[in-house]
């Protein structure tokens, strides 16, 4: 796998600074650039370089955005989408096909992380796109691929997500598949199991897919699939039902009940429910045409709108479409990258405050510009958290550009720690947005005291029960590292002592895990969230030598690599005991351990030393860091993220709060 490692696409060429815009630690060391003789001159030199490179990447609106590399499914789905729609086109197709190319291992499969094991179902889908490329299935790459395949199980093996794809063309049975009613939309949100139910990300998909469902369509297949199934005569064996008084048992009983439904069905409810959903997606479409700011289901909402009668024409599957090909990222050499989303806000909270906390002047031109373009993004209207939410006023932030239905708890806490660190020409204007931020954030409080990443109170049990979702997290409970963040921004806000921080403290504490380290759930993993939660323990007053806080400090030191930085493996969410804590050193994850080492206090162990040295010495001669491993999480272990800038703002965050010390401690208490 190619990473690229200039931590954005739609970059601005570097420019030379003015005499009041140079960094402050350009001013404190005029020797910067000497070799550096002690860990603080080589931190300094590191912290330096990277600022110079970060500043040079911020797009003239003020905003920072790296690339967000997942798995190949993306660029499967997105060819599948156009084929079914009889869209595409032989230039698209050509790109996409050499990225995926590019993608495959040596043993035939395609994996979901750099370095991670072969994945069925995102091989299958692979190897189909490369069909539609015009692949032939006896050259050696697709005949080592499809063997795997049959190996695994075939596509009988495949997720349900892959088998829908594969039964829109016939490739698959659609009574092979756990039933979808869209009658779904008319459920309550007291009954036990309805739309809201289900994390923001799932609902946004699961709705259009009812009445795909519904509707069972098949485009004639352009060629067949038998070399994937072990049986092509046999494609899909019956699945073992499980006994009646198991939760298992009973789902699968309630998909049997479902199927028998669906002919039976009413005509004129089930057009009713169509329709229903079908309002339901287009009042929920952004106003650049995408859904949620993420690809999939802005794929599925187009396919089940075209369904229903809604020509290519029609603004809104043309704005549709044309929000999809905002996914696409062009390579040098002509390939095709589809993001599954795109995190501007994240990205340039996350700068702002690396640039800050690096000695950057708090006025400086291009935080002034980041904080006005964060300033303009904030959310003021309600969205579906308002479901459960109806008297709380908006006031939050999204991950990314067009999101408005969704913000997240934790774009909001960041970007409020952001804004403060900004010396804004207008501090009224700031003072109003973050109060807004700050109540819309107490309000998304669940009632353990912890905060989730979208919702309050996501955790009804029974979404992953459903057959139908064998793929991913499909709801949103409280997690350490989005309530840490709120913690950390509340206690920044004065609010440390306010009884509902200190319940998110509570929570925290209980969370921690036996050996000290906290689990990371949008991080990779038990060092991002101990990484998170250390720093916001201590700004909420608890000091280094709190209990919690040095068994923290000594399971990061008890799992640092001998070279001196931290990796943690997507595998830890899989086998905590053999791989918690433990990977390939990098730098994002080397940071997330130093900023937590430092906020407990360590700056002179020798743990801090020797993961300054060595992000200082891993650190590229333009400023930046490599780093192909994965260390975001969508779907913990189920879908993993690249996010190309995470390289760069924490390992400038961590070296730069060993360099100045550590981060303003707000209003107090």
């Amino acid at each position: 796998m190619t990473a690229t490692t200039d931590g954005s696409t739609g970059a601005v060429p570097p420019r030379a600074a003015s005499a009041t815009e140079t960094t402050t630690a350009a001013k404190e060391e005029p020797a910067a650039l000497e070799a550096p003789t002690t860990p603080e001159d080589a931190a300094r030199r590191a912290v330096q370089r990277a600022t110079d490179f970060l500043l040079a990447r911020q797009d003239e609106a003020g905003w920072w955005k790296g690339d967000l590399e997942t798995n190949v499914t993306m660029d499967a789905e997105d060819l599948l989408l156009r084929q079914f729609l009889g869209i595409l086109d032989e230039a698209t197709c050509k790109a996409a096909a050499l990225y995926i190319r590019g993608e495959q291992r040596e043993d035939g499969t395609w994996a979901t992380f750099f370095g991670g094991p072969g994945e069925l179902s995102t091989t299958v889908e692979a190897y189909v796109a490369l069909r539609l490329a015009g692949d032939a299935p006896d050259e050696p790459h697709m005949a080592r691929a499809s063997a795997w395949v049959r190996e695994q199980g075939g596509i009988a093996a495949s997720r349900v997500f892959t088998r829908i794809w594969l039964a829109l063309f016939g490739w698959w049975k659609w009574d092979d598949l756990p039933e979808l009613p869209p009658e779904l939309i008319y459920f309550p949100k007291w009954f036990p199991l309805n739309i809201y139910d289900f994390g923001c990300w799932a609902r946004q998909t699961i709705v259009p897919l009812t009445i795909v469902s519904a509707k069972q369509p098949v485009r004639p297949a352009p060629f067949p699939l038998d070399e994937l199934h072990t049986d092509p005569r046999n494609p899909g064996p019956a699945q073992p039902t499980a006994p009646l008084a198991s939760w298992d048992g009973a789902f699968q009983r309630l998909d049997k009940a479902l199927h028998a439904y669906h002919k039976v069905a009413p005509r004129r409810l089930r057009k009713a429910a169509m329709r229903s959903a079908a309002r339901w997606i287009i009042e929920r479409q952004e106003n650049d045409g995408c859904w949620g700011g993420i690809q999939p289901p802005a794929v599925y909402s187009i396919i089940a709108l075209h369904l229903l009668g809604y020509d290519l024409k029609h603004p809104v599957l043309r704005e549709g479409l044309a929000s999809l090909d905002r996914y696409a990222v062009w390579r040098e050499d002509g390939a095709r990258m589809i993001e599954a989303c795109q995190s501007p806000v994240w990205d340039t909270c996350l700068a702002t405050i690396a640039l800050a906390d690096a000695g950057l002047a708090a006025d400086h031109p291009q935080l002034l510009k980041a904080a006005d373009w964060m300033l303009g993004e904030q959310v003021v209207r309600p969205g579906d958290w308002s479901v459960r939410r109806p008297g709380l006023a908006p006031g939050g932030w999204s991950f990314e550009f067009d999101n408005d239905n969704y913000p997240d708890i934790d774009d909001t806490a960041e970007v409020v720690l952001a804004l403060r660190r900004v010396a804004h020409p207008d501090p009224d204007r700031v003072e109003r947005a973050v109060q807004r931020a700050v109540r819309w954030n107490l309000g998304m409080q669940s009632r353990n005291g912890a905060w989730g990443a979208f919702d309050v109170d996501n955790t009804s049990p029974f979404p992953n029960r459903l057959p139908f979702c064998d793929f991913g997290e499909v709801i949103d409970p409280p997690s350490a590292d989005v309530t840490a963040h709120v913690v950390e921004m509340l206690a920044v806000e004065g609010k440390a002592h306010d009884p509902r921080t200190r319940r998110g403290v509570d929570w925290l504490l209980a969370e921690q895990e036996k050996d000290g380290s906290w689990f990371g759930r949008w991080g990779v993993n038990y060092v991002y969230g101990t990484g998170s939660v250390v720093p916001a323990l201590v700004q909420a007053g608890l000091p280094g030598s709190h209990p919690a806080i040095r068994r923290a400090v000594g399971w990061l030191e008890s799992v640092q690599n001998d070279d001196g930085g931290w990796g943690e493996d997507l595998r830890s969410y899989r086998d905590a005991g053999q791989w918690s804590g433990r990977g390939e050193s990098t730098a994002s994850q080397t940071a997330w351990a130093l900023m937590a080492l430092l906020a407990a206090g360590e700056k002179d162990s020798g743990a801090v030393r020797r993961a300054v040295a060595w992000l200082a010495e891993t650190q590229r001669e333009d400023g930046s860091w490599d780093e192909p491993y994965f260390t975001g999480t969508g779907f913990p272990w189920d879908f993993s993220i690249n996010y190309h800038l995470y390289r760069q703002v924490f390992p400038l965050t961590a070296l730069g709060r060993y360099v100045h010390g550590e981060p303003f401690s707000g209003k107090g208490s």
